[in-house]
């Protein structure tokens, strides 16, 4: 028998034993809490890409699901997040979102968004605007194309890719429709363990009979989940006021999209950030398409500008329901031949009813303007002052050959007499009181020229005359002097 010391002793270290084992139970078990949680974290691989024309409403649009009044566009590819919170788990991730520029030569920049690694984790969302719904089903397959190229220059694994598509399939033959009335809370809560955008297939106690898929559903599988969004649905009021389109072009143009849908297997959702319809709707799918969220809104293809489709809800049968509208056209017409671009024409101005002025008025003023114009001659020259050589020539012209005549200049010149007060003096004058008019005369004509020519001639030889008969005067009494 042990001492009582020492079984004391042995008593104290088994009861030590024990609390290091009940200690190590309990941070086991908080371990284990921690990490069940943290497996049921949202994920944060998550990423949306839109892609669509410029001025089809994309950075709009993701303003609108962010929260944000004014959107801040740039170029080339831009990068957003939007903030995304499970309330029943009090769990938040932010879904990353990808805008690529409409113009074609920034189309290299899906590299960076949609590689072969995060393949499993993108949604792409289509966007076209209804402010111009002769372009929507161009610019759809414009990018449908695009995405398309994009995906094939992955060089995916063939396993991967064919499971990828095959889930786009289940996903249509597992699609049920939620029940009229039915809420969120109603709808049992996803398994964390799968990823919603490519569902796994599920394997049940009872094998479920899967019904195979119309002859267009899927035709064109890109082995990626898509969404269509119709933006700016507002602008059909215009369409109807400005263009004459009545209800039967809004279910053309529906059943053309629709049948697109169908054919690469996306949901359709009309949106109007302005008149904020259906925005709520899309962040509450995006929810339910990437995350697995519970989701009970029903499909919805009455009203003309908030039509919503989910994956996997049409087919060929519901969309015929709209042929019954179509009377002008039929639902086989192409698509550009009856939702016709409209002619660009300049806006109808009416000017302000112009008045014609007087005609003399007229006249006068263009009188006044040509009389500012400078002379066609030499520089400082009026149009109304003849060349100089003409002026010689004229000055010279009708002056008499006789001795007498032309000899008065010299002598006057000898006798110390003013040149001014000479007949060339006068007629001198006479041209510089015609340059010194008034320059608001109007400008003379050939006749008015020809006038002036006249009186100068006639004034020179009244000035000649004059000249003459006071100088016979004295030249009388001197010669009979002699």
């Amino acid at each position: 028998m042990a001492p009582t010391g020492e079984r004391n002793e042995n008593m104290g270290a088994i009861a030590g034993d024990d609390d290091d084992n009940e200690a190590q139970n309990l941070w086991a078990t908080i371990l284990g809490e921690v990490q069940s949680s943290s497996a049921s974290n949202l994920p944060s691989t998550k990423s949306v890409l839109l892609l669509g024309d410029n001025e089809s409403g994309k950075t709009t649009l993701v303003a609108k699901l962010q929260g944000v009044e004014e959107p801040k566009k740039g170029t080339g590819l831009e990068y957003y997040f939007i903030n995304i919170k499970d309330e029943y788990r009090d769990e938040k991730a932010r879904l990353g979102v990808w805008v690529l520029d409409g113009d074609p030569s920034h189309n290299g920049l899906l590299k960076y968004c949609v590689t072969k690694d995060n393949f499993e984790h993108n949604l792409v969302v289509l966007v076209a605007s209804m402010s111009n719904p002769w372009s929507i089903m161009e610019s759809l397959e414009k990018w449908t194309n695009v995405l398309r190229e994009h995906i094939d220059r992955l060089k995916l694994q063939h396993e991967d890719r064919r499971e990828y598509e095959e889930s786009l399939v289940r996903f249509f033959q597992e699609y049920t429709e939620p029940e009229e009335g039915q809420s969120s809370q109603s709808v049992a809560a996803p398994r964390r363990d799968v990823n919603p955008l490519h569902p796994s297939a599920s394997h049940t106690e009872e094998d479920r009979v899967l019904l195979p898929l119309g002859e267009n559903t899927l035709s064109q599988n890109l082995g990626i989940p898509i969404v269509v969004v119709i933006t700016k649905t507002d602008a059909i009021s215009t369409l109807e006021k400005e263009h004459d389109y009545r209800e039967e072009h809004f279910d053309f143009i529906q059943q053309h999209i629709r049948k697109f849908c169908l054919q690469i297997g996306a949901a359709l959702v009309y949106t109007s950030v302005k008149e904020d319809k259906n925005c709520d709707l899309l962040y509450r799918y995006f929810e339910h398409r990437i995350y697995g969220f519970p989701f009970s809104q029903q499909a919805y293809v009455v009203e003309k500008d908030s039509v919503f489709v989910p994956t996997g809800w049409d087919n060929e049968k519901k969309i015929k329901i709209l042929y019954e509208n179509l009377s002008s056209m039929k639902a086989e017409d192409c698509y550009e031949d009856v939702i016709v671009k409209p002619m660009t024409r300049k806006p109808v101005q009416r000017d302000a009813e112009v008045i014609a002025e007087d005609e003399q008025v007229f006249l006068v003023k263009q009188q006044m303007q040509l009389s500012k114009q400078p002379a066609p001659g030499a520089a400082g020259e009026s149009p109304l002052r003849p060349p100089a050589a003409a002026t010689n020539k004229q000055s010279t012209s009708p002056r008499p050959t006789t001795p007498q005549a032309s000899s008065s200049p010299k002598k006057r010149v000898l006798d110390g007499k003013n040149p001014q007060n000479t007949s060339e003096g006068m007629l001198a004058n006479f041209f510089n009181s015609l340059l010194n008019k008034n320059t608001r005369t109007p400008v003379p004509t050939k006749a008015d020229k020809a006038a002036v020519t006249r009186d100068a001639t006639a004034e020179l030889e009244r000035l000649t005359r004059s000249k003459k008969t006071p100088e016979a005067k004295p030249n009388g009494p001197d010669s009979s002097a002699s």
